[in-house]
């Protein structure tokens, strides 16, 4: 990776550290700047293993927030086992040929299971399947804002000399994610949520530019980006009245538990 990208990459990790909502954070992170730098300055080319290579990313998330959030990781240690994880993954999908729309199909597929069974855990846990109302907030990390930018940029350049290895799988490499899973490690799970939406989005991109990079890279791009856009405007529009409706309902009733089991609780301590 160049400097450029280095420096973007800290640009990206930078803007997400200071975002305070959950959701906008995973949507600013899905911006595929790394992997257009990544084609821009690579002679990589987008085939069936750099789809699936978005599964990995959304790997990379769940690896980091089930060992630091479940196993109480350090945060750094659970990193390294979400890099561990991508690069199995990246070093089986490269030891075989796999068709473009076999692995776009096997993708596609994928994220649906994956977005009918969060959302289905949401609803068993009582919470609304889409966070329309309370919007989750990070608390500052107290680093001072030099040293926070020293600390992006190196890990940048770590992330990017490992990246230097994994030959078309640098592509989808988690250069950013490694450091935005640190900023985000409070709100690791709906960070992961958040992004395995987003990342529809990110497969849009990269369909786009495959289809089209036999014209011209700076073609490709185009269309990757207007595809990237359109997705994701798709995901994120407006929810119907009906359905904001019943998340502002839902999350009443959670409130109210919370609420009733604070009262008993503090009525059994009087007692």
């Amino acid at each position: 990776m160049t400097l450029s990208a280095v420096l973007l990459v800290t640009a990206v990790v930078w803007a997400v550290s200071v975002i305070r909502s959950v959701r906008l954070r995973a949507l600013v992170y899905s911006l595929p700047l790394p992997m257009t730098l990544a084609l821009v300055t690579t002679d990589h080319r987008v085939d069936g293993a750099q789809v699936l290579g978005v599964l990995g990313l959304n790997l990379f998330f769940v690896i980091v927030a089930v060992t630091h959030q479940r196993w109480r990781w350090p945060i750094l240690l659970a990193d390294v086992a979400g890099i561990a994880g991508y690069v199995a993954l990246s070093a089986g999908l490269l030891a075989v040929d796999i068709p473009f729309e076999v692995a776009l199909a096997g993708t596609l597929v994928l994220w649906l299971a994956a977005i009918l069974w969060l959302r289905r855990r949401a609803r068993r846990r009582g919470a609304p399947a889409e966070e329309t109302v309370a919007v989750a907030e990070s608390r500052p990390d107290g680093l001072p804002v030099l040293l926070k930018l020293l600390v992006i940029f190196v890990g940048a350049v770590l992330t990017a000399l490992l990246g230097a290895v994994l030959r078309g799988m640098v592509v989808t490499f988690p250069y950013s994610g490694v450091l935005v899973a640190v900023e985000a490690r409070r709100q690791l799970a709906e960070f992961s949520r958040h992004f395995a939406r987003n990342s529809l989005a990110l497969v849009g991109f990269l369909t786009a530019y495959h289809y089209l990079q036999d014209v011209s890279s700076a073609v490709a791009l185009g269309a990757g980006w207007a595809a990237f856009a359109v997705v994701a405007v798709a995901l994120h529009l407006p929810l119907r009245p009906r359905q904001v409706a019943h998340a502002r309902a839902a999350s009443l009733r959670i409130k109210w538990r919370e609420a009733t089991k604070a009262a008993e609780i503090s009525g059994q301590g009087r007692s």
